[in-house]
């Protein structure tokens, strides 16, 4: 096994693995002849694992990949990142998940997704799955809601969580609706019934106006305090960020103005690290949503969607030259 040792402590995720590839002109729409740049290790769930592995957490993650080389460009990141890769499967005679984005001058993004037909979707879940998620000492479990545009990795990613959540793990949950996976009628439920039973909430500005429509942030996150939920945050992009604990007031933080090349994965690697800084436990609710502000302005600076997530001392050293 690769990762740190094991011991408690430890941050979990499940979901597909992706290699992502960048239109290099806007306004495209991936329908006409351009050039494209990658392939870049990618996939929601796996972006935030390997930012929670960066900033020092103990992480383990369940996924597939295909017997080919794009496989290999995801195993190297992990293994270099130190994720353990108990639990990251090769499946043969299906290709690697794979992704295509093309921006979009008002700063949209449009996606092709190969996904439910490729190895990700094999995510290991059955009995032994779980068994070793739990003897891997998780503090938290994070799921993205990318991984729940197909109904039969919806039902197993939601099992898996309950399983954990019953064991006194903490559920982190990213909603990220994504227009390209609502096909499937009971996506929505399925996300409702994560938010029910998650410690970690943390929607973006464009998943609040689908889940809470007309909702202050005060709101709906005294709403999920109320059924259990420890943290609320809000991402909101360009805007920066707000957040309550259940225990505190809401702090709120002002994006950092930096030149933005690639935002995809910006989000997940907020929430990764945000929750492994308060899995830690050597910082309080403020100090780890301003880095986590910090991690989501630094991994907008490259091309690709894990290669600007940074370690602990990187943000440190944004924060104090910001200052």
């Amino acid at each position: 096994m690769n990762g740190k040792e094991s011991g408690s402590g430890g941050i979990g995720s499940l979901g597909e693995l992706l290699v992502e590839f960048v239109c290099t002109e806007k306004d495209s729409h991936n329908r006409r002849a351009a050039p494209y740049v990658g392939p870049f290790a990618s996939g929601a769930p796996g972006i935030f694992i390997d930012q929670a592995a960066r900033v020092g957490a103990r992480a383990i993650f369940a996924g597939a990949v295909g017997d080919d080389a794009f496989g290999d460009v995801l195993r190297a990141r992990f293994d270099e990142a130190g994720v353990s890769n108990a639990l990251i499967r090769t499946f043969p005679g299906v290709p690697t998940g794979s992704a295509f984005v093309s921006y979009n001058t008002d700063g949209s993004r449009d996606f092709v997704f190969n996904i439910a037909h490729s190895a990700a979707a094999h995510f290991p879940r059955d009995a032994d799955a779980i068994e070793t998620l739990r003897g891997f000492g998780l503090a938290a479990f994070h799921i993205s809601g990318s991984t729940l545009g197909d109904p039969s990795m919806a039902k197993a990613a939601l099992g898996i969580c309950r399983a954990l959540h019953e064991a006194g793990v903490a559920i982190s949950f990213d909603p990220n609706i994504r227009k390209e996976l609502l096909t499937d009628p009971s996506y929505m439920e399925t996300v409702r019934s994560l938010l029910s039973i998650s410690t970690f909430v943390l929607p973006s500005v464009e998943d609040a106006e689908v889940l809470f429509p007309g909702e202050s942030f005060e709101t709906f996150s005294r709403r999920f305090h109320a059924n259990g939920a420890r943290y609320v945050v809000l991402k909101r992009g360009d805007k920066g960020c707000i957040g309550s604990g259940s225990d505190g007031p809401v702090e709120a933080f002002d994006a950092h103005q930096v030149d933005v090349v690639d935002p995809t994965g910006a989000g997940d690697c907020f929430c990764a690290t945000f929750v492994a800084l308060i899995v830690y436990g050597q910082f309080s609710f403020r100090e780890a949503l301003e880095r986590a502000n910090a991690a989501g302005a630094l991994a907008v600076g490259r091309i690709g969607p894990m290669e600007g997530n940074s370690t602990l001392a990187e943000i440190e050293t944004f924060l104090e030259g910001r200052s």
